[in-house]
């Protein structure tokens, strides 16, 4: 018990170590065109979606509380980035979607993002650890409490495989 316990850690401490020191390359690289990487992660996730998502699944998507996704959707409405519409389904909901100006940003941003997350992970990885850091990663998201993946979240990583 006590060897899994100290392997676990190190495991973590390495895989956090990891991902916040490319996070914080990405977050200082000049890359995001006045965007903040949050905003980023919103008009990411929409991008996918041509009918929108409910704020909720957004916050889900992007793992923000309601009420900062909320404030988020506010600031990317306010530079046209974003649009609230009925939702078809639920008279009562609402669906954020991109309006053209924000699948602009989404796309000059995200080829962006694109090369840089290449360039980082290439720089140490081949493919086949690539793959296998993929499915461990989804593995370790799938059993955190509170924190299951979405299954649309899933089939998109398998689809873009």
């Amino acid at each position: 018990m006590a060897g899994d316990i100290r392997l676990a850690n190190q495991a973590w401490e390495a895989y956090y170590r990891a991902q916040a020191t490319i996070a914080l390359e990405l977050t200082n690289a000049d890359i995001w065109d006045g965007l903040l990487t949050r905003e980023y992660a919103v008009l990411h996730a929409l991008s996918r979606e041509p009918h929108g998502l409910r704020i909720t699944e957004l916050g889900q998507d992007v793992l923000l509380t309601q009420p900062g996704m909320s404030r988020l959707i506010i600031r990317l409405e306010t530079r046209g980035l974003v649009e609230r519409s009925d939702d078809a389904a639920d008279a009562r909901a609402r669906r954020i979607r991109l309006t053209p100006e924000g699948v602009s940003a989404q796309r000059r941003v995200g080829a962006n993002v694109a090369r840089h997350v290449a360039e980082a992970m290439t720089r140490a990885l081949d493919s086949e650890q690539m793959t296998t850091l993929r499915d461990l990663s989804n593995t370790l998201a799938a059993g955190a409490t509170g924190h299951e993946p979405s299954a649309r979240k899933q089939s998109i990583e398998r689809n873009d495989s």
